[in-house]
């Protein structure tokens, strides 16, 4: 994660610049950089991405997911019915009938957990008296 610090310290509103340095080659060994460190650099990107997008509004993560899970459910659970009415088939045994209410299930946890995580932030935030947002700078106001 020491990689993204720039990015987590410009989240907080402070200001980052580069630094021009001279970079030396390597004298002895060998790189030991392979693709298991990119797989966690990778992970990392993710993670602070995800911190930096959803942290103070998860519903925006959990909801949309949990509205195309529960859609695509419904519309599933609407061509089962149809097949029913119309053709007469038995859908009983059918996986689709399974795939359709487990994601109607599925959206529906992920909506309440969207839920759950957004009173979990504010509650946090209010007991560690943090704000969700920084004020950078106050336009058109006279200094006391």
């Amino acid at each position: 994660m020491h990689r993204f610090i720039p990015a987590v310290a410009s989240w907080y509103g402070v200001s980052v610049t580069e630094v021009e340095t001279t970079h030396h080659p390597r004298l002895r060994g060998k790189s030991k950089y392979g693709i298991s460190r990119t797989v966690k650099v990778m992970l990392d990107l993710i993670t602070v991405k995800f911190l930096q997008s959803f942290s103070t509004k998860p519903i925006q993560f959990f909801g949309p997911l949990g509205l195309g899970c529960g859609f695509i459910g419904f519309a599933l659970s609407l061509y089962l019915t149809f097949r029913k009415l119309l053709f007469g088939e038995s859908i009983g045994g059918r996986p689709l009938l399974l795939l359709s209410i487990l994601l109607i299930i599925v959206g529906i946890q992920l909506i309440g957990m969207g839920l759950i995580s957004e009173m979990l932030v504010r509650v946090y935030h209010e007991s560690q008296r943090k704000p969700i947002y920084v004020i950078k700078e106050i336009l058109g106001q006279k200094e006391k």
